[in-house]
């Protein structure tokens, strides 16, 4: 819908479209979601809207007239997050071998939380985030389920490995990246390397002390976790 003023002159009356207001705006917008988006991924989700207001360098009421709440900025940038992470999953189970297919998906998801701790926290806790954001976060599961089974199943996964390992791998890597990452920030790797090694199936190895945590546990973990802020 076009919004239009009405400009009276000697002649008559000329509607003309006002869209200087509208383009700055969006503009405004913009500049608020990269800003956050960069914030995040450094502070993580204890940044405030006033915070961000001052790394987009706009006023914070402009920031406050765009994103009445910090939930309403977190859905807009995390909700395209998690999506990446659930392309990254279908990208991987695209792959003829299951066990590339997984390797490659799970360095992709380190990758991704160990640079971003804003993802990083809103993945892993529901204190954050709004309906859309929940929404796209439950469709990580099929995906990703799908690509421990297949691994397992082709005899390249140790058998004790389960689907909700996989978020859990993600948090370790963000965690290094964390504590070490101004020392080295590739130290991650290392780690990933070591996980994925003491994943993958060999015959005579001792079972894991201990179950993985099955969807309602994890889910409890989710809900009791709050990031700082």
């Amino acid at each position: 819908m076009v919004f239009v003023r009405q400009v009276t002159k000697l002649s008559g009356v000329v509607d003309k479209p006002c869209r200087g207001l509208r383009k700055d705006a969006e503009r405004n917008r913009q500049r608020i979601i990269e800003a956050a988006r960069e914030l995040f991924a450094v502070r993580g989700l204890e940044a405030t809207l006033n915070d961000v207001a001052h790394h987009a360098n706009v006023g914070v009421g402009t920031v406050y007239r765009r994103f009445a709440t910090k939930e309403e900025l977190l859905d807009a940038i995390f909700e395209d997050g998690i999506d990446q992470v659930v392309s990254l999953a279908e990208s991987a189970l695209r792959q003829d071998n299951s066990w590339d297919g997984f390797v490659w998906f799970v360095e992709q998801l380190c990758e991704l939380t160990a640079r971003d701790r804003g993802l990083r926290e809103m993945v892993y806790s529901s204190a954050y985030g709004g309906y859309g954001v929940e929404c796209a976060r439950l469709r990580l599961t099929p995906p990703i389920s799908k690509l421990v089974e297949r691994a397992r199943d082709d005899g390249y996964l140790r058998p004790d490995a389960e689907p909700t390992d996989m978020p859990i791998l993600g948090m370790l890597a963000g965690t290094v990246s964390e504590w070490a990452g101004h020392v080295d920030p590739e130290l991650w790797r290392r780690y990933v390397a070591l996980l994925l090694d003491g994943m993958r199936h060999q015959e005579g190895r001792q079972p894991l002390p201990v179950k993985a945590l099955c969807d309602g546990r994890m889910d409890a973990a989710m809900r009791g976790w709050h990031p700082a802020g």
